[in-house]
């Protein structure tokens, strides 16, 4: 009895104390802005350079003699193909740039598309030395504008942002008369508060410059090394995975909030696998965004795959239901029907293993990984991508993706059971008292 009303004690405290203050972190307009830039704008940029990725590097591993002579036939322009890769690559942060400022700019009833080119001008400016432009080649500043560049990229997005912001509230721009064309109006409107921001970055990188002989996106990712490789690790994994969860436990989008921060470290860490597999060598980052997305987030967050089918072929009306519902979003990775219908929302009964499942998925991601028992993710794929697909595609080709995928799913099955059968025990019962009294 003791037990019990300590457990919804506890509970309770969780929802009056600990969830507003999580809600108003996850709700965050930085931090959702910066979700929005890299799945709107710079995803669809990701995908279209990874298809040329992958047909310079055909998945070998596979060992079919229509992939062999695909590989042997590549091979003398390997370096041609890879073009379209660079570039798309190469400009990831630019298109963070601009999504933070843009997706920052639509919150704040700001011109978004005027917003977002002053945040992209800015942030080119401060990837390029303050030189002699003229002896600068693309290829010295491509990384800049790629994934070494992401943390510059999102605090100019935002400085640029409040910066139009702040002129337009304080009427600190040029406004035309009535009557003149409204793309006309829109430059005029931009165009203080654009002088402003790449001033600020010229100034800035120049100064840089002047110190530290780098540019600005180098001199940032030099100091957050420490943090790049840290998120690296498997402790690190395994923090992430268990706030997630227990955000989605009261009923907060953990893969939200906890990506809001993430993302930059995990897309640093895509970007390098990409730039080593493109040279032929080893794929140095483990924690990516597919680390979760595509190998842990199986059926949506908390690897609940299992938990729809155990729901389909229950005793319990309640759990049927649910799971009809819930099939067809699963195959897509998508489970809040499960999440909110079950629920396990606050329920304590199916808290326990929607935490324990993926922490132990996560371990077993990153042994495989880190012992290169499977090979490691280098393509983001959207979410939606169906299990085995997704394994097999964000590897770049290789089958032991969606085995890695297969196990992950019948060890979350051993671990979701038992709890499985107590919930339905516990609804059992409740149908069968609601239906005697009928």
């Amino acid at each position: 009895m003791s037990e019990r009303v300590s457990n919804n004690v506890f509970m309770k405290w969780m929802e009056t104390s600990l969830m507003p203050v999580l809600a108003r972190f996850a709700q965050n307009v930085y931090l959702q802005s910066i979700r929005d830039a890299f799945s709107s704008f710079a995803l669809p940029v990701i995908l279209t350079g990874a298809i040329f990725l992958i047909i310079a590097n055909p998945p070998e591993g596979l060992n079919f003699w229509l992939i062999r002579a695909w590989a042997d036939a590549i091979k003398p322009i390997a370096a041609q193909i890879l073009v379209p890769f660079q570039l798309t690559f190469g400009i990831m942060a630019i298109m963070v740039a601009y999504g933070t400022a843009y997706s920052l700019a639509a919150r704040w009833d700001l011109d978004e598309t005027m917003t977002g080119i002053i945040s992209l001008l800015a942030f080119i400016i401060t990837s390029f030395p303050v030189t002699d432009i003229t002896k600068v080649t693309f290829g010295d500043v491509l990384n800049y504008l790629g994934g070494q560049g992401l943390f510059v990229a999102i605090i100019i997005g935002i400085i640029s942002a409040k910066i139009v912001k702040f002129f337009n509230e304080k009427g600190l721009v040029i406004r035309m008369p009535e009557g003149v064309p409204p793309y006309v109006v829109r430059s005029f409107l931009a165009l203080v508060p654009m002088f402003v921001m790449v001033l600020l970055a010229w100034i800035t990188e120049w100064i840089v410059w002047s110190k530290f002989n780098t540019t600005l996106p180098q001199l940032v990712l030099d100091l957050f090394k420490p943090l790049v490789a840290a998120s690296n690790t498997y402790p690190a994994a395994l923090a992430e995975i268990i706030l997630m969860m227990l955000l989605w436990s009261l009923g907060i989008h953990g893969m939200n909030v906890v990506s809001s921060i993430a993302y930059p470290f995990w897309m640093t860490q895509l970007a390098l696998n990409a730039e080593a597999a493109a040279k032929g060598l080893t794929l140095p980052g483990i924690v990516t965004e597919p680390f979760f997305h595509m190998f842990t987030h199986l059926g949506g967050s908390g690897t609940t795959w299992p938990l729809v089918i155990m729901f389909l072929l229950s005793a319990s009306t309640q759990l049927r239901t649910i799971g009809k519902a819930a099939l067809i979003p699963a195959i897509f990775n998508i489970n809040e029907p499960v999440i909110f219908g079950a629920p396990i929302v606050l329920n304590p009964i199916l808290m326990i293993p929607f935490i324990l499942a993926p922490a132990v998925v996560v371990t077993i991601n990153y042994i495989a990984f880190a012992l290169n028992i499977v090979p490691r993710p280098l393509i983001q794929l959207p979410f939606t991508v169906p299990v085995l697909f997704g394994g097999f595609l964000s590897t770049g080709g290789h089958w032991q993706g969606a085995v890695l995928q297969l196990v992950n799913l019948a060890i979350a099955a051993v671990i979701y059971y038992p709890f499985f059968k107590m919930y339905e025990t516990q609804l059992l019962e409740t149908e069968r008292t609601a239906a005697n009294k009928d």
